[in-house]
């Protein structure tokens, strides 16, 4: 939306909220290695904020391309973090760690570059909403929840589980269950993010063979 000269697109609302946020994660990854519950604190008040900061964007008509890039910046990070402190609780899960931040990172990264870069620019272009996988996640919005929270629900119980596994459910501790009951939601959530890579792939694809000067047929 237009904006007069006295407004300031970093002042928003919805991206103060996002500064917020990314305090937040920077105050969790400090105590990540010594307080969990602090970090548990921080790094949930975060993800909670997450959720107003869109609904701010909404209901102020403060939605912007920055907030945007800010919005799945913290996110992307505060996972990545999440995930190297991991690598260092669970050395034998190392490679696995790697791979989930290596594809979270570089589909995300490549979606949002190709979708700014050339939106329609070729019919080669395809949605994200072409693959019915993709389109079954994206457009069912209680799916989409329960899968992001899901998948940070069993990444958070690993971390907790390390230092305290919980009150005893069925013989075993509380977080050791929800990391194993999560576990599923996880690893789709990784082939829903290696799908939505080789969607963006062949949507950048499209867009430099459009771009491209043609080869003379003569």
């Amino acid at each position: 939306m237009p904006t007069s000269k006295n407004e300031s697109i970093l002042l928003f609302v919805p991206n103060l909220l996002g500064y917020g946020r990314l305090i937040l994660l920077v105050l969790s990854c400090w105590f990540m290695t010594s307080n969990w519950k602090l970090t548990t604190v921080t790094y949930f008040l975060s993800g909670i904020m997450d959720a107003f900061d869109g609904y701010a964007a909404r209901l102020l008509k403060q939605s912007t391309q920055f907030g945007a890039m800010l919005d799945m910046l913290v996110d992307r990070c505060a996972t990545m973090c999440l995930l190297a402190c991991l690598s260092s609780f669970y050395p034998t899960y190392v490679f696995v760690f790697q791979m989930s931040m290596l594809v979270d990172i570089s589909s995300h990264w490549l979606h949002v570059h190709t979708s700014v870069l050339g939106g329609r620019q070729s019919h080669k272009c395809i949605d994200l909403g072409g693959n019915p996988i993709l389109r079954f996640y994206y457009q069912n919005k209680v799916v989409l929840f329960l899968m992001c929270a899901g998948n940070e629900l069993f990444y958070s119980c690993l971390y907790i589980r390390h230092f305290f596994s919980g009150p005893l459910v069925f013989g075993g501790g509380l977080f050791t269950l929800l990391a194993v009951l999560t576990a599923p939601v996880a690893f789709t959530k990784f082939t829903i993010n290696v799908l939505q890579l080789g969607a963006a792939a062949i949507n950048l694809a499209g867009i430099d063979e459009a771009t491209r000067p043609k080869k003379s047929t003569d």
